[in-house]
């Protein structure tokens, strides 16, 4: 499969391409890219999309809001559509791993809309929905499965899916993927996958994990390295408020009802604090709705059409739930909690300024908070303007009352803190625990297939593999320590 488009070995710098005409992609995709009103590739697309084409492997820096997903999926839609063969059963030539449900909504819809006259079929797998209307769409094969790691590991665990017939491997957002423990799944979907395909990494940044990943996926690849453009960042105007933290609810309401907020992203770090910060602006006459991991798939996508619809003014989201999100006209962004890490820092304020529009980006900075600014000035390299709100007493009142409905958390250093703690909840299986036995010391005894069900006597449930056990007077016993079975351990999943 491959073409005459491949670049020079080795070249990673710009070409003088200036319309999509250009790039050799075939008549259907053109003309959903007139459709949808585009004729000139990005930077990332100009060099990115030749070398697809060719059957390259690629690497890609690139951060969002750069046309990276049209850079990898018009080729891709391009290769499978002019060497048309039927897809194995429950299999896919084109496999695309996200991190995040929304990120995956969003890539799948892309590969849709740029394939609109190609008649090639595009399925998403991740998790929060049930398996079988995704099991339905995997059984006759399909052309580009768009998933999430957890849910995909399960199909395969499951035998309702098999990578036998994978061509073509994209691994997106890959900085994200280790942050959110991602990358053991990872390693264990790709020594699955044939050995003859093309693979396409793309991430913001280059841990040295992501970086040894990319080495063990990638053979000979073209590398390609798009930065923002300087403009994007300067169209952002950026400011720093020192508050302290029982008062940040307050600010925020204060700053929101500004009518020159449109529509807002409002970052926090943990999912309890999304959901306070959504409670109290909700309570204090500002719609706002959150979005997190823990939120239902039914739920995050009600919140986002309500905000795209400006139904909702302000979106509470932490940063997992954030990628994904795909709206253009983001007026301010407010980073209620700096981010642990500084390169989210620069995510978060890319929500605004899109499109050659102007934005706002507006950090709240705590006492406890400022080793983080410590590493965000350094890693962005600049000074952030700031201004004093301490001791404001017209934000104290206020922060009283914001104290009754729900107490504010305090930041703890993910450094010191208890590393179970910072495994995000929707990465966790909960392990099958026997059911609580209970009452005057008999307690309930269920048998699996095959087993008898038992009274317990005692506190001890009788019968063949029976799984209650009480204490006499109804105490909660699991009985002594174990190690867990290997179906027992929780599993990253999204």
């Amino acid at each position: 499969m491959r073409g005459p488009h491949a670049p020079p070995r080795g070249c990673t710098k710009a070409y003088d391409l200036t319309q999509f005409s250009d790039l050799g992609l075939a008549k259907p995709l053109l003309k959903a890219l007139a459709d949808k009103g585009y004729t000139q590739p990005t930077p990332i697309q100009a060099q990115a999309i030749p070398t697809v084409l060719s059957g390259r492997d690629l690497l890609g820096i690139a951060q969002t809001g750069t046309g990276k997903t049209a850079a990898f999926a018009l080729p891709i839609l391009h290769r499978l559509a002019e060497d048309r063969r039927p897809a194995p059963r429950r299999g896919f030539r084109c496999l695309v791993l996200s991190p995040t449900r929304e990120l995956a909504t969003q890539i799948a819809d892309n590969f849709k809309a740029y394939g609109a006259h190609l008649g090639l079929t595009v399925a998403t797998i991740f998790g929060g929905v049930k398996y079988g209307p995704q099991m339905k769409a995997l059984a006759a094969g399909v052309d580009v499965v768009v998933a999430t790691p957890g849910r995909l590991m399960d199909h395969l665990g499951e035998k309702s899916a098999h990578l036998n017939g994978v061509e073509i491997f994209v691994l997106d957002e890959a900085d994200q993927m280790l942050d959110l423990g991602f990358v053991v799944p990872i390693r264990k979907i790709a020594s699955q996958l044939p050995k003859d395909r093309q693979n396409l990494f793309f991430s913001a940044t280059m841990p040295s994990e992501i970086g040894k990943l990319a080495g063990e996926l990638l053979k000979n690849p073209a590398q390609v390295s798009i930065t923002p453009q300087a403009t994007t960042v300067e169209r952002i105007d950026q400011s720093l408020i020192f508050i302290e933290a029982q008062r940040k609810r307050p600010l925020l309401a204060e700053l929101l009802a500004d009518r020159g907020v449109e529509r807002a992203i409002v970052f926090t770090r943990t999912k309890r604090g999304a959901d306070r910060v959504a409670k109290y602006l909700t309570a204090s006459g500002i719609e706002s709705a959150s979005i997190h991991g823990d939120k239902t798939q039914g739920q995050r996508e009600r919140a986002l059409a309500a905000f795209k619809a400006g139904q909702v003014k302000a979106l509470i989201a932490t940063d997992i739930a954030a990628r994904g999100i795909d709206v253009n006209d983001v007026s301010h962004v407010f980073n209620y909690e700096l981010p642990n890490v500084p390169e989210a820092y620069v995510h978060r304020i890319g929500r605004t300024a899109r499109k050659g529009k102007d934005g706002v980006a507006i950090s709240f900075c705590a006492d406890d908070e400022r080793p983080l600014l410590r590493d965000i000035q350094k890693a962005t390299r600049q000074t952030i303007p700031s201004f004093d709100r301490r001791n404001d007493k017209g934000l104290a009142a206020a922060a009283a009352v914001a104290d009754k409905l729900a107490p504010p958390e305090k930041y703890v250093d993910p450094r010191r803190a208890d590393p179970r703690n910072n495994v995000p909840s929707e990465l966790r299986r909960q392990r099958n625990r026997p059911n609580k036995g209970g009452g005057n010391g008999q307690g309930q005894g269920h048998g699996k297939p095959g087993g008898q069900q038992g009274r317990g006597r005692n506190g001890a449930g009788q019968g063949q593999q029976a799984q209650g056990q009480a204490r006499s007077g109804g105490g909660d016993f699991r009985g002594p320590k174990r190690a867990a079975a290997p179906s027992e351990r929780w599993n990253p999943i999204d």
